[in-house]
């Protein structure tokens, strides 16, 4: 089978990256959590803690009702990123999710805040979630990249991932995110061609 196109019965594993804790909440490096938050409520659903995995899971259902729709967990570590890959793998066990059925939602340095891509397998371009994640059960899984820019004049890569969102990228947060959330919607539902042709910007 194709991985890139989705299979009825194998659910998916939607992983928003971040850390947790209300300090890091606005942080740039927290959009993943930002863009699963959205999911769940469009779900209508709250998270709960995973048992042994160190996650806070939710399952449902997304897409139009009856066969189309697809069964989803949604999930956000609780180990801080660079551990990432730990509650990934023992969700990915526990549900049964194929590597490809796994959706990372991260920020990206090397695009553009706001603008999106998406793409299956690939190197982890530095960043500590998806190195983590990516040694737990290797690259084959897919990522939905948010740019969030590089960090200006010398500014540490660290510093910069680790503050809010400046007040001028705040204005347009909210539609990114929500843009953000309509990618995985479609990644899942209808495949990464028809999601890529979309929303690769």
């Amino acid at each position: 089978m194709d991985v890139t196109t989705p299979a009825s019965g194998d659910p998916w594993l939607i992983v928003g990256l971040g850390n947790p804790g209300p300090e890091y909440a606005m942080n740039r490096h927290n959009v993943g959590f930002m863009v699963a938050d959205l999911l769940a409520e469009r779900i209508g659903g709250k998270f709960k803690r995973a048992g042994k995995a160190q996650a806070q899971v939710l399952e449902g259902r997304i897409g139009p009702a009856g066969p189309a729709s697809r069964r989803v967990i949604l999930a956000k570590p609780m180990s801080y990123m660079n551990l990432s890959g730990g509650p990934v793998n023992a969700l990915k066990d526990f549900y049964k999710v194929p590597v490809a059925h796994i959706v990372a939602v991260h920020d990206e340095l090397d695009i553009d805040y706001g603008v999106l891509r998406l793409k299956l397998g690939g190197g982890d371009n530095g960043h500590n979630g998806l190195k983590s994640m990516t040694k737990a059960m290797g690259a084959d899984y897919h990522r939905v990249r948010f740019g969030i820019g590089r960090p200006p004049g010398r500014m540490q890569v660290a510093d910069f991932v680790l503050k809010d969102f400046s007040s001028a990228e705040r204005k347009e947060l909210d539609y990114f995110v929500d843009r953000a959330a309509d990618a995985v919607e479609s990644l899942v539902i209808e495949g990464l061609e028809r999601a890529q042709s979309t929303y690769n910007s």
